[in-house]
């Protein structure tokens, strides 16, 4: 019998054996050689959500011999570290797009179209809102994955709105003026930011589109705020504001929200459902009275705000496989990363 080279015996007995007889045994692609792949991060509102992808980055580095670093910082610095990051051109391999959509950063972004495609082919297609956020315009390609999407339900104390005779809460806009203007009077006023953050700019657009207003046209380009229904929806927001609110909503930022809905004072906020969750954590009597209702409605449509989140792959990225890599692994355990979220993080994917 002539002698078989080690290499020579495992090929030989693999073919024999079927791929079954060696489960174990993963061959790593040339990018996984002693690599890294840097991700920066927003510090999510669901602190149990950051420490299952932490866990599930090491898991895949462990399995892919790449090794994953994430870098998690308060969402409203990304912006800037993104564009630091490309003046000076080097820094991570994948930044999260926060607010901002993809098109502000595409020159600093390479094409992803192709691992789009593969996550798209394996979970029934992206829904329109990720083509929307995570396509450029000048080539219609995606510059991003799309990772989830930040729903902007109403969260209303449902004995407050009982004793008032709006057991459901507010359907509409004008029903929160209306209702909200008797419950300040009884010391639980409505809470929506007027300050310099996220969850302010989603709620007032959300006020504005419901109203039949925009900022620009469908041609993207031009302005249309001197508009009739721009006007009715600030004479609204006077109101409600006037009405319904207490001025310290004028220095809140995105956690100001939760705190003041989980203090008892708050009788409705506009925000994604962290807020209700932490308070289930932590006080579950005025949790079981907390409950959760559409966006209301205008009066010429109901329209919410979808505050995304996408990962782009820098053109300095030192390791441009491994990164798309790793994100088509993440999309590949989305289930398991919206119930880390406990249910915050919304799908971009048709068959989820």
């Amino acid at each position: 019998m002539s002698k078989l080279s080690r290499r020579q015996f495992l090929g030989t007995a693999a073919g024999a054996a079927g791929v079954s007889a060696f489960p174990h045994v993963w061959i790593r692609p040339a990018w996984a050689q002693t690599k890294e792949v840097r991700v920066l991060a927003w510090t999510h509102f669901v602190p149990a959500y950051d420490k299952w992808f932490d866990a599930f980055a090491d898991q895949w580095s462990t399995k892919s011999g790449v090794k994953v670093i994430i870098d998690h910082i308060p969402h409203l610095q990304i912006p800037a570290k993104i564009a630091a990051e490309v003046a000076t051109q080097s820094g991570h391999d994948i930044v999260q797009l926060v607010g901002t959509g993809t098109e502000k950063w595409a020159s600093a972004l390479l094409d992803v179209q192709d691992a789009a495609d593969r996550i798209g082919k394996k979970y029934g297609g992206w829904t329109p809102l990720a083509d929307n956020y995570c396509k450029v315009r000048t080539d219609g390609k995606f510059h991003a994955i799309p990772d989830f999407f930040i729903d902007f339900p109403g969260l209303y104390r449902k004995d407050l709105w009982t004793e008032i005779g709006m057991p459901n809460g507010p359907d509409s806009w004008d029903e929160l003026h209306k209702g909200g203007a008797k419950l300040k009077a009884k010391g639980f006023p409505v809470g929506i930011g007027l300050a310099h953050h996220d969850d302010s700019r989603a709620s007032w657009r959300a006020i504005m589109w419901s109203f039949g207003g925009s900022e620009v046209a469908k041609d993207g380009k031009t302005l249309t705020y001197n508009s009739k229904e721009i006007r009715e929806a600030l004479k609204f927001q006077k109101a409600l504001y006037k009405d319904c609110m207490t001025p310290e909503v004028l220095a809140w930022d995105d956690a100001s929200n939760n705190r003041f809905l989980a203090s008892g004072r708050g009788s409705w906020i506009h925000n994604p459902i962290s807020a209700y969750r932490t308070i289930e954590g932590s006080n579950k009597e005025l949790a079981d009275k907390i409950f959760v209702s559409l966006s209301p409605k205008g009066p010429a449509i109901r329209r919410s705000f979808a505050n995304c989140r996408a990962y782009g792959v820098t053109k300095f990225s030192k390791n441009v496989d491994g990164a798309k890599a790793f994100l088509e692994a993440l999309a590949d355990v989305y289930r398991d990363a919206a119930k880390a979220s406990t249910g915050y993080n919304m799908p971009f994917l048709n068959n989820y």
